[in-house]
């Protein structure tokens, strides 16, 4: 039997309509339009599967209260998107998943690293402000210092000594002007489908009260600019995980730089930037390296001829003496390079390799310009020829080359 006329039209707004068809009005009752609101909470949804599941609920868990509250599973997971800590895993109580996250290694290291300390070098002579330095590490106050000096005078190896004679840890962090937040203070990685956080660098070394070493510090740009409540002294909170993070008694700075941060007038050393006045400030102590002594470099240069046993006594003295000539004449302007210990080291090495004086020295100034080389290869000869002059007649030859 057909429905009548007034069974087909409803009354809305004072317009007589007519009905499109019983069923819809049934899935008026029954079902949500598109555009209405679920009618469920993260907190209802969170209560719900607490009670059930506990804590730590997956993907089953989240359908389940999907069919609970007649809703969709991209529904229920959109409300727990902020307890997320995994792929298909979910942990209502966020502090806790962001605790777990920070505290979970990103990788699984082949070796564990148990032990930071450096390994004692047997070749190593102490000095300049190596006895001062290793007061300020040895007495585990925060106070970061800040080493420069020219290129090759030992200013990390000085200080990685102090730390292996003082059985002190140390992280040493190489800078460059890429060198940003996530490289020092760490951030949010991807291991086996979850993502969790893996400390940086400084985070290490606060958490186990090590020295930091921030090698060719002058080479950073103004990112590094993260470190300042560093150092301060007061740790470091991470945006990222809203977690506080304090350094641990014994936790200092040690900072290297060929300039002091003013940038390289002279383009000796390419790439060095003019840091942050604020940021330089934070060092209350600057040491400025010189090269060693002619007796502590021939101390040294022996050393490295006894470990490759390639001892000449008189080509170790030959050399010191021509290395600080040259030094000398490169301060007052008369050279525009200088032959730093480092350098004398190589040609010890290949010394040992090639067994010929001159040979060595040559190739180990091959890095120089021709007129340079020249000029040095030419003083040298002076001096193993056992030619009888003063330093300062030496100096005048060498301006005259």
């Amino acid at each position: 039997m057909l429905p009548s006329q007034d069974r087909l039209h409803s009354v809305h707004w004072g317009y007589t309509t007519p009905l499109l068809c019983p069923i819809i009005n049934t899935y008026k009752q029954k079902k949500h339009m598109p555009f209405e609101p679920v009618p469920v909470t993260s907190d209802d949804l969170v209560a719900f599967l607490s009670e059930r599941h506990g804590e730590e609920v997956q993907t089953p868990a989240l359908r389940e209260a999907a069919a609970h509250y007649n809703c969709s599973y991209a529904t229920v997971k959109k409300r727990l998107q902020k307890y997320n800590v995994g792929k298909g895993k979910w942990n209502l109580t966020v502090t806790e998943a962001l605790e777990r996250n920070f505290q979970q290694p990103a990788v699984s290291p082949a070796v564990e690293i148990k032990n930071l300390v450096p390994d004692v070098d047997s070749n190593y002579v102490p000095f300049g402000n190596f006895s001062d330095l290793k007061k300020i590490i040895k007495s585990k106050v925060f106070y970061p210092v800040f080493i420069t000096g020219l290129s090759g005078n030992g200013k990390t190896f000085g200080v990685e000594q102090a730390c292996a004679n003082l059985k002190r840890e140390l992280i040493r962090v190489n800078i460059t002007v890429e060198t940003d937040e996530d490289d020092l203070i760490g951030g949010f990685r991807l291991a086996n489908g979850d993502t969790v956080w893996h400390n940086g660098p400084v985070i290490e070394a606060l958490q186990r009260g090590a020295v930091l070493l921030l090698d060719e510090l002058d080479l950073a740009s103004n990112k590094i600019l993260c470190l300042q409540s560093i150092l301060e002294g007061k740790g470091v909170f991470l945006k990222k995980t809203g977690q506080q993070v304090y350094p641990a008694p014994g936790f200092t700075v040690v900072a290297t730089a060929n300039t002091k941060g003013k940038g390289s007038d002279d383009g000796r050393f390419v790439g060095t930037n003019v840091l942050n006045e604020a940021f330089l400030e934070r060092f209350p102590l600057t040491f400025e390296q010189e090269y060693p002594s002619p007796v502590v470099e021939k101390k040294l240069l022996n050393n490295y001829c006894s470990e490759l046993d390639c001892c000449d006594d008189e080509y170790i003295t030959n050399l010191c003496t021509w290395a600080e000539i040259i030094r000398k004449t490169f301060a007052e302007g008369g050279v525009d390079e200088v032959i730093s210990t480092r350098r004398l080291v190589h040609v010890i090495r290949a010394f040992a390799i090639f067994g010929d004086r001159l040979k060595a020295i040559k190739v180990c100034l091959n890095r120089f310009d021709d007129e340079t080389k020249e000029s040095f290869l030419e003083l040298y000869t002076k001096i193993d020829a056992k030619v009888d002059v003063s330093d300062a007649e030496l100096l005048q030859e060498l301006n005259e080359v």
